[in-house]
């Protein structure tokens, strides 16, 4: 491989590990052509990829990220697997091609800038999905508030529910009648004549 052609491989992998949220490292052999195309559109389903390139092209590019614990894992033919997106997804995404069996071989990963196994890789795909768990923690967020506002008006409630109470008890809560003005007296008749005398 020439130098530009190497400067290339290492400049696309230092661009995919700036911009990934996980990065996996699997071994890589006996796969068919079917068998890759089939891992490589089921990755870019997730919003990932899978790279080959030589052990020493990937230590370049990881060399002072936060993918530097890679390089335990790497040696012989692997393959890297990164995800730009949601890591349960890659990692149920992954999991699920255990059709291909030793030809894909997790060895483990980095996953916010801390190292794996693939024993965790395993137990991050049995989490719900990205959208699932953010639904659970809203609902939780919500809780204490709804809970305090049901507190509030309360209350109010039982004030209003009181005095509607009242209201029935008082004849049907209809309001009185406004007072009449008292009717003035009627004029005295004027006095009599007097008598005649007998």
């Amino acid at each position: 491989m020439k130098k530009q052609d190497k400067t290339a491989v290492v400049e696309k992998l230092t661009d995919s590990f700036g911009r990934a949220k996980i990065a996996l490292v699997s071994e890589y052999r006996g796969m068919t052509a079917g068998e890759s195309t089939e891992l490589r559109r089921r990755l870019r389903a997730v919003r990932g990829e899978m790279r080959v390139a030589k052990n020493t092209l990937v230590r370049r590019a990881i060399k002072g990220t936060a993918y530097e614990a890679l390089e335990q894992n790497l040696g012989g033919q692997v393959g890297v697997i990164v995800s730009y997106e949601d890591p349960v997804e890659l990692a149920k995404t992954v999991a699920g091609l255990r059709e291909l069996g030793e030809k894909l071989k997790l060895r483990g990963g980095v996953l916010d800038g801390k190292p794996i196994t693939p024993e965790e890789i395993q137990a991050l795909a049995t989490m719900p999905p990205r959208e699932v768990v953010m639904a659970q923690l809203l609902g939780l967020l919500q809780a204490p508030a709804t809970r305090l506002v049901r507190l509030l008006n309360e209350p109010g409630s039982a004030l209003a529910r009181v005095i509607d109470a009242i209201g029935k008890k008082n004849g049907g809560g209809a309001a009185p009648e406004p007072a009449t003005a008292p009717e003035a007296p009627a004029a005295a008749a004027p006095p009599a004549d007097n008598p005649p005398s007998a």
